[in-house]
């Protein structure tokens, strides 16, 4: 009696050590690709030009769409920068102008060509709605 229940618990045991495990290999690589077009730099350009033209854009989208627009990899046109400066003079919020003109200084970032290139394409729009640079306020200098 002793010595079926040892046969049946060691053919137990031989039967644990001759079960397969399953295999577990790495997931495949798959690459979902989007069909969908590629938006052109100027159709960028235009969808937030046309954003910050909207004339009942508030503070909060004008700010929405500010750090929407810095988060990206890219220093903003000269174009849609005017466009959210002259939202910015239509909400008559002077902080949110200076705030973008400092945003593009420090997207700038070790360029230092393009934050000049961008203040000469704004001068006109900033002398037209009376905007001074951070430089010329004296706050760039923290």
């Amino acid at each position: 009696m002793f010595s079926a229940a040892v046969l049946r618990a060691s053919a137990a045991g031989i039967r644990c050590l001759t079960r397969t495990r399953p295999v577990y290999t790495a997931p495949l690589v798959v690459r979902c690709f989007s069909h969908a077009e590629v938006e052109t730099d100027e159709e960028f350009d235009s969808r937030w030009v046309t954003y910050f033209s909207k004339p009942d854009l508030d503070t909060w989208e004008l700010c929405k769409g500010m750090n929407t627009l810095i988060g990206y990899d890219l220093v903003p046109e000269p174009k849609i920068l005017d466009s959210a400066l002259r939202a910015c003079r239509r909400l008559n919020d002077l902080a949110s102008a200076i705030r973008i003109l400092e945003a593009v200084k420090d997207k700038s970032g070790p360029h230092k060509e393009i934050y000049p290139y961008v203040i000469q394409e704004l001068t006109p729009t900033l002398q037209e709605l009376g905007i001074s640079t951070p430089e010329e306020l004296g706050i760039d200098k923290v």
